[in-house]
């Protein structure tokens, strides 16, 4: 309780959790620290990139201490730290050491991997607990056709070395794209069992920048799973609120293959996640179209009180789920560089 005090936090607020009105709980957040990235993926980013927010309208390290420190108070239990590209953000091990200060079970990190060969044993002495990179290929011609970059040796080095430094289970996230890459599924399983890694499928959601996204590119979930099921024994594991169904193998292989299906098969109804984009506006939602500014009333000196209370209010209003599939779906006016994964 002293702890609370000492953030300033009024007694109502030390009451009130993250919950909305379907009853979630949410535990878990994904701050982005910048929106630049050095990747120019085809599901994400036009071929000459965005225009990047300038720097004076992104959140300092104290700025984002301090909105975690008050989402902690109000029961945030995990922190993701995302991008962009995280790594783009010079001194990042500096905010991980700062953020392991606070009261959370876990920091960790998504990156797309190719300059975690340089960080990753820095990352790990500040504290980061494990790190999720993106790959979606394992042949180098692909990755450059997806990525517009040369860049598998790099993001292999990175795995090797975030495995080397302690930062596991590393997983790996494929975002699968029928007719580009979905012929490699089997090859991925051999690598987490190789690895031990755990190698994540997920569904290509409308989140581009080209707004070009149809449902015709993605590769559900469940067939995901049935055609690795044809060679590999696979154990389903407790799944909770996390975002993938994960499975281990019956031979007692290292490594495991999850699928993150949502766009198939939606998991709103246990979802426990928040963002904070890297210009500090909540979002209760990936695909919201509502977002509460943050950072305007922290620089104008709002008590961190009655920011805990807008944060709350915030999570109650969040609505049921993403709604693609349906008539009533809009793709979100901010692409997913912007959002922070």
């Amino acid at each position: 309780m002293g702890a609370v005090k000492d953030l300033g936090l009024a007694s109502k607020a030390t009451t009130r959790r993250l919950v909305d009105t379907f009853g979630r709980v949410a535990t878990d957040l994904r701050v982005s620290v910048t929106d630049r990235c050095d990747l120019r993926c085809t599901y994400c980013m036009p071929e000459d990139g965005l225009d990047w927010l300038p720097e004076a309208n992104q959140m300092t390290f104290d700025e984002i201490v301090t909105l975690v420190s008050i989402m902690t108070r109000l029961g945030v239990r995990t922190v993701r730290l995302t991008g962009g590209e995280p790594l783009m953000r010079a001194h990042l091990p500096q905010l991980v050491d700062r953020l392991t200060d606070l009261d959370l079970v876990e920091v960790s990190m998504t990156t797309n991997g190719t300059t975690l060969a340089r960080h990753a044993q820095a990352l790990a002495e500040a504290g980061l607990a494990r790190v999720n990179v993106s790959l979606d290929s394992l042949v180098a011609s692909r990755v450059r056709e997806i990525s517009r970059r040369d860049v598998l040796d790099r993001v292999l080095e990175g795995i090797d070395a975030a495995i080397a430094a302690g930062l596991g289970p590393v997983k790996v996230n494929c975002v699968l794209l029928r007719g580009v890459n979905d012929d490699e599924i089997l090859d991925f399983v051999r690598f987490a069992r190789a690895t031990g890694c755990e190698v994540r499928f997920i569904e290509d959601m409308p989140l581009d920048a080209d707004r070009s996204w149809t449902r015709a590119v993605v590769v559900p979930g469940g067939e995901v799973i049935s055609r690795i099921a044809e060679e590999f024994a696979l154990v389903e594991r407790a799944r909770g609120t996390h975002p993938a169904a994960t499975y281990g193998f019956a031979d007692g292989s290292p490594g495991t293959v999850g699928v993150i299906s949502s766009v198939s098969e939606p998991f709103c109804e246990s979802c426990d996640r928040l963002r904070l984009t890297s210009d500090g506006y909540l979002r209760t939602c990936l695909f919201a179209h509502e977002e509460l500014d943050l950072l305007t009333p922290l620089r104008s000196g709002v008590a961190k009180a009655e920011l805990a209370e807008m944060i709350a209010d915030a999570v109650w209003q969040k609505g049921p789920g993403h709604a693609i599939g349906l008539r009533e779906f809009e793709q979100p006016v901010r692409v997913m560089s912007r959002i922070g994964g």
